[in-house]
This record gives structure tokens, sequence and C-alpha cells, in this order.
């Protein structure tokens, strides 16, 4: 990994307006790089048309376009002039209608794709077995993913998430063991500050990775109206950069070699690596189906498999 900046545009997208979004998207690129000469710019999750879409996943997938596509050949083209890395998250239309993934891409300095990642922790209203916009059960909209993505660049080791993947450490371990150095964290998160916070924190200092998480502001079709607040973590858990809830750029510049003291404003060296002191032979058979022993206020089941 090399010293580098990198900057989350957290800004309002207009529900479902996906030519205009993408517009959008381009002007706060741009403004990125020209406020603070970043070199790796993070967007907020589903930037073309917002969380929530207000209609079904067949007339979605009509909407969007796959990764790449023509809906994305100007983040491409932006991304090749100003010579920067673009993580771009969308809805990506699927091989079949109505199979409609929830996504992040990353556009490198000559405009082609380095990676794509598909949310594999579908939040319970999205996924196809789920809530979704319609008032009938089992009418979600997307399908998830099944793949840990870490993008190898010049900058740094890129490992992609999206929202409520960050409730899950065991996705955030895998991506750090095949190499992460940097994990984005596109969002539209909706629970409490305090739970973005502790899970974006967390899962820096777990992994010793750097967090750029990029949460949504303003509303989407569905209503629901988006706090900001997006972060960029050290891998000792450190903010070192805090939005507001409003349309704001954040950015820090990511050392290179950010774990030899315990804490932040001292010498205290660190004598330990997460990943290296793992204990594996306690964690055999752990990967196994489960359920709190706990009841939510409701149950969306998992049922969807395309």
């Amino acid at each position: 990994m090399q010293q580098f900046t990198i900057a989350c545009a957290q800004f309002a997208v207009t529900p479902m307006a996906v030519r205009e979004n993408v517009q959008k998207a381009i002007a706060w690129i741009e403004r990125a790089v020209q406020e603070t000469k970043a070199q790796l710019i993070v967007l907020p999750e589903t930037v073309t048309t917002g969380f929530t879409p207000d209609c079904s996943a067949e007339e979605l997938w009509a909407r969007v376009d796959t990764l790449p596509g023509a809906m994305t050949e100007p983040v491409s083209a932006a991304a090749r002039k100003l010579g920067v890395y673009v993580v771009f998250p969308t809805y990506e239309r699927g091989p079949q209608r109505g199979v409609v993934y929830n996504s992040a891409a990353l556009f490198g300095p000559d405009g082609e794709m380095l990676g794509r990642y598909r949310k594999t922790h579908l939040f319970p209203t999205e996924r196809i077995s789920g809530g979704g916009p319609s008032t009938s059960p089992g009418t979600g909209w997307s399908t998830p993913g099944r793949e840990a993505v870490v993008v190898e660049t010049e900058l740094a080791n890129v490992g992609l998430t999206i929202c409520y993947d960050g409730d899950f450490p065991e996705l955030y371990r895998c991506e750090a063991i095949k190499g992460a150095e940097v994990i984005v964290r596109p969002a539209a998160l909706l629970r409490s500050f305090e739970i973005w916070e502790m899970t974006n924190r967390a899962r820096a200092y777990d992994n010793h990775v750097y967090i750029a998480a990029c949460n949504a502001i303003g509303p989407d079709a569905g209503g629901n109206y988006y706090f900001g607040h997006s972060m960029i973590v050290s891998p000792i858990a450190q903010v070192l950069a805090l939005a507001r809830g409003t349309e704001e750029i954040i950015a820090a510049e990511l050392d290179p070699d950010p774990i030899k003291y315990v804490t932040y404003g001292a010498r205290t060296p660190m004598i330990f690596d997460h990943l290296e002191d793992r204990n594996l032979a306690a964690y055999e058979g752990i990967l196994t189906p489960a359920r709190s022993r706990f009841e939510p206020a409701r149950r969306i089941p998992m049922t969807h498999d395309r």
C-alpha cells in the first residue's frame, strides 16, 4: 500500500432518476478531486436510484443496466479524465429479467472496471424472499451475490462491501485474509448513528484495515430519509474523517504503516496482529446455519436462491 488520499462524497439522489443521478455522481467526483486531491472516491449505496425502488424487480431490471454498460460509460470516462479510482454503487441488471444485484463497481484511472462486488448480505426488505416495495409477501427486488471481492490496485488492495454487510464480521475477516488493506462500505443505512459508528470502527479494528464508509443522504422512493455521517476509520479504530447530516465530501490521507502504535496520540508500541493471532482450532465447524435465541419483531425468511 502507498500513501494516498481517499474521499467519500455523500449527496442526495433524485429517486429513480438514473441518468440524472449518474450526472450528479460525476459532478461530485469532480468536486471531490478538486477539493481534496483524492485518488480514490467512494459514493453511497445504490447511487443511481436510491435504495428502495418504486417498482418490482422486473421493472427495476429494465431501468438499470449491466456492469459495465451504457449506464456507467460516463463514470468510466470521468475516472479516466481525472486519473482516479471510483467506487460506483448501483443496482445491476442480471442475466435474466427480474434478477437485480445490489452492486459496487471499482473503476480505475484508465476508465476500466477493475472489480465488481454484488452485495452478499441483503437487508431483509430488499431480498426477493422478503418485504419489497410491494405490500404483497415475497416481493423483494435484490438477488444476493456469493463472492468476497478484493481488488489489487496501485494504491492499495481494496475490499468491496455494501451497507448491511458491515453487520457481518465474517465477510470483513474474509476480505482481510484475502489481502485487503482498505475496505469500502457504500451504504444507505437507516439504523442509529451509534450502530453505524460501532460497526465501522469494529470492522476496521477487528481486521487492521482502513474503512471508508459512505452513507446516503436525503430521500428515496420508499419515503426513507438517510442521515449521512460518512466516515473514514483507521486500522486502530480512529475516526479520521466524519461528515455531517448534509451533502458533504470528507477525505483523509491514509498512512501505509498504520499499526505501529496501539492508540493514536501515543507512542506505545502495538505488539499484536488480529489476523496472525487467531486460534484457528477454536473455529472448527463454526460456519453453519444458525439463528438468534432471541426473537425479532418479525422474521423475513431467506427462501430465494436464484
